[in-house]
């Protein structure tokens, strides 16, 4: 996944604005999906994965609070901008009670929101790469690097998928433990929808046919609440 451009997620009822703030973002080297109300915001994140969420407040439909509620009930972690109108003191409290990472009244300056999109991304990137500060992990007979994507045995190699790999990294941090499957569905896909479900049960069993030269490592699953990845202890 390097070098890959963080999405965003642009909730914006009013065409032309919500079209130029996308076309700016976009020249800073941004994936942005806009979507023209709260509603069919909702279904765009639970459709897919983004890294940010610009969120007007007054909308048709759904308006920018509801949404965030809803967006929280799937990610409680995705940083959550409001861009309003609405400035008024508790509008503005309502927004940091739903979790809001800021709240910027409009109009604002589009250089001050990229700045602050900018922070928010490094922040998160840094708490990342700290969670994931151990990157080669032995596996019974298997040598995994996860900067690599690299499953090695013998002279054997395989070279793991983007999902793939970050659920075999999720499984080696909670090494002989459960993985509650919600933990993963959320980190990975974006969300714990049953289509994402299925899907993380195809890569587990991937994963499986991939270590399956020791009997002695084996993926677990633990009914109706997640995975244990067994290792032997040395």
């Amino acid at each position: 996944m390097e070098n890959q451009k963080n999405k965003i997620l642009l909730v914006e009822d009013d065409t032309n604005f919500g079209q130029v703030l996308k076309n700016y973002l976009e020249l800073n080297d941004f994936v942005v999906e806009l979507a023209r109300d709260g509603i069919l915001g909702l279904a765009a994140f639970r459709r897919e994965r983004f890294d940010i969420c610009l969120l007007d407040v007054m909308m048709p439909n759904m308006d920018g609070f509801t949404l965030a509620e809803e967006i929280r009930n799937v990610d409680p972690d995705v940083p959550l901008f409001f861009l309003s109108a609405k400035s008024m003191k508790d509008d503005i409290l309502t927004g940091y009670k739903l979790g809001a990472d800021d709240y910027i009244t409009k109009p604002f300056d589009s250089e001050v929101l990229l700045s602050k999109i900018k922070a928010v991304l490094k922040r998160n990137q840094e708490l990342h790469e700290k969670q994931h500060s151990q990157i080669e992990f032995v596996v019974g007979i298997y040598h995994f690097n996860s900067k690599l994507r690299t499953l090695k045995h013998g002279t054997e190699s395989h070279t793991l998928s983007p999902k793939e790999n970050e659920l075999l990294l999720m499984l080696c941090e909670y090494k002989n433990d459960l993985l509650p499957r919600e933990t993963a569905l959320k980190r990975i896909w974006g969300s714990d929808t049953y289509f994402n479900g299925r899907s993380m049960d195809v890569y587990i069993a991937k994963l499986r046919k991939y270590l399956r030269e020791d009997s002695s490592v084996e993926i677990v699953n633990i009914h109706g609440n997640g995975f244990r990845l067994v290792v032997p202890e040395v």
